[in-house]
């Protein structure tokens, strides 16, 4: 008990500041009135703390701090009355003390009146003494205990006005930091506000009643008008033009996104038409969520909206365009059914006919060749001949119906046998021109419909026999390697007549001829390639061979 007093003591000292800190002049002038109160020459305000007592002012002699053992003040001041000793070597609680044996001092009369706090805590004393005995009446104590109590008073003074002191501080402390919050509250909403008025993404917010309370810019520019708190919730549809994605029928305020937001706590893709009048209309997608505060609280929610309505455009131009497609797919199937039908009625209706021509004319050179004249003779050889050229451009466009509509069954085949087969197909031709046929390397192999690539490896082949060069005979190489697309690519030189670069590319339209006055061939068996190539997803084209000539070349898919 007496130890916690004690701390509480030495605590309520430390509090009023007092130690080590000079003594201002009201504390001197109290102490000098003292000692004249008292009719010594010396006196002393002392306060002790847990091991020392510093003489906070004194009159008479020099004060100094000294260890609180060697107190006289120390010795009985927690007692909190008056002591008074007439001759200080009488009094055995004094004689051996440093201030009386003369260590110190001689000190010989001592009074001490003690410094007792409202809530009963003894911080020092104010002391009179002198080097000769002495006595004090009634009346000189009641003035030292009055003086005791302008001291306390002085220093409570002073404890308060630190106190004053240290709350302004620290209200300006807190006034700094409130306006520096306020200042950096301004910064944040102002760079909130140039966030959300920077974006093309319309930002709206509304209150825990469900009233409109925000707009970025975008959000405005899309209303025309700003945000108003004052709307009721099942005004702002009308309001603020808000429709179904059709673009007629009104939104009820169960369907407004925000609304929704804030009453089911968020609200994912949610599509809608803004159509302002005077402004255009605008199909919008808004997210958004419910806003709440860490205690749980209501503030709100807020949804963003994003601009859709070149999107949805677009996809209705594309639903245009597809329902187009279906068409023209289904106008190309009808195409390609009466092309099939017109290459069965080719085969047999057009060439039966011309199969009886050309055995009459055969009948006729055969029967009555020797009684004709060379005209008559001429003008049946010149029939004979186009009944040959037509046979030959029938046949030529069956193959190219057969080859865009006869089913492709892809599967891996080896590019090598496939031209093998042709060149035994190509045999004669090969031999009577005395071509040359050769494979450069390995070539890899291939997904595809193998009868339709040897059919064009047989045209690519026969097309290189064909238009060779007067001067040399012909000779085809044959190559392949993988392609950078992902294909293999296959690459027939020849050093025939060549390709002007002019006619490279529409040397694959149906009939086109580089020289139609020759009539050497009909313009039909570069489109056939064209379109096998095209049937298995590769690609096609032309190039110079070097040292003369045209290299085809075309690019099929991988084996797997």
């Amino acid at each position: 008990m007496g130890e916690e007093r004690e701390r509480l003591r030495v605590a309520t000292l430390h509090e009023y500041g007092l130690l080590d800190a000079p003594a201002d002049d009201e504390l001197e002038a109290v102490v000098r009135v003292a000692a004249q109160v008292a009719g010594v020459p010396t006196a002393t305000l002392n306060l002790i703390d847990e091991n020392r007592q510093c003489q906070l002012t004194t009159t008479g002699f020099a004060g100094a701090d000294s260890p609180r053992d060697e107190s006289m003040c120390a010795i009985r001041f927690l007692e909190g009355r008056p002591i008074v000793v007439r001759d200080a070597r009488a009094d055995p609680d004094y004689r051996d003390n440093p201030w009386v044996t003369g260590r110190l001092a001689g000190v010989r009369f001592y009074a001490s009146i003690p410094l007792v706090t409202p809530s009963g805590h003894a911080l020092g004393t104010l002391c009179v003494f002198d080097a000769e005995p002495g006595e004090l009446d009634e009346r000189q104590v009641a003035r030292l205990e009055d003086l005791a109590s302008v001291i306390l008073a002085l220093f409570e003074r002073r404890r308060q006005a630190r106190i004053r002191t240290r709350l302004a501080a620290e209200a300006e402390l807190q006034r700094a930091v409130a306006q520096r919050a306020l200042r950096e509250t301004e910064a944040r909403q102002q760079l909130l506000d140039a966030v959300l008025d920077s974006v093309d993404v319309a930002i709206v917010a509304v209150d825990p009643f469900g009233r409109v309370s925000l707009f970025n810019r975008a959000a405005r520019e899309w209303h025309g008008v700003d945000a108003d708190a004052s709307i009721a919730p099942d005004d702002v549809a009308a309001t603020y033009a808000l429709y179904e994605p059709d673009g007629v029928t009104p939104l009820t305020a169960e369907r407004i996104p925000a609304l929704r937001a804030l009453r089911e706590g968020t609200v994912d893709h949610a599509e809608m038409v803004i159509a302002p009048a005077g402004r255009p209309a605008r199909t919008v997608i808004a997210t958004g969520r419910r806003m709440v505060a860490a205690d749980g609280l209501p503030l709100g929610a807020v949804v963003a909206m994003t601009d859709v309505t070149a999107d949805r455009a677009q996809r209705a131009d594309m639903h245009r365009a597809h329902a187009a497609l279906n068409e023209t797919v289904a106008e190309l199937e009808r195409s390609n059914t009466e092309l099939t039908n017109f290459a069965a009625v080719a085969s047999h209706d057009l060439a039966s006919p011309l199969a009886v021509v050309a055995g009459y004319l055969e009948l006729l050179t055969d029967l009555y060749g020797a009684q004709l004249d060379e005209q008559a003779r001429g003008w049946i050889g010149t029939a004979a001949r186009s009944v040959t050229r037509m046979q030959g451009l029938i046949q030529a466009l069956l193959t190219y119906a057969r080859a865009g509509n006869a089913p492709a069954v892809s599967r891996p085949a080896d590019v090598a046998e496939l031209l093998g087969h042709a060149m035994v197909d190509l045999r004669t031709e090969i031999r009577e021109k005395q071509a040359t046929v050769r494979i450069a390397g390995a070539l890899p192999p291939v997904s595809c419909d193998p009868t339709l690539i040897r059919q064009l490896l047989q045209n690519l082949v026969g097309n290189a026999i064909k238009y060779r060069h007067p001067d040399r005979p012909p000779t085809i190489t044959v190559s392949g390697g993988p392609a950078e697309d992902g294909l293999v690519e296959i690459r027939v030189a020849d050093n025939g007549i060549g390709i002007p670069p002019a006619h490279r590319q529409r040397v694959f339209d149906m009939f086109a001829m580089v020289d139609p006055a020759k009539a050497t061939g009909h313009g039909i068996g570069l489109s056939t390639c064209l379109r096998i190539v095209q049937r298995h997803g590769g690609r096609i084209g032309a190039e110079e061979t070097p040292g003369g000539g045209t290299t085809i070349v075309f690019a099929l898919p991988r084996t797997p």
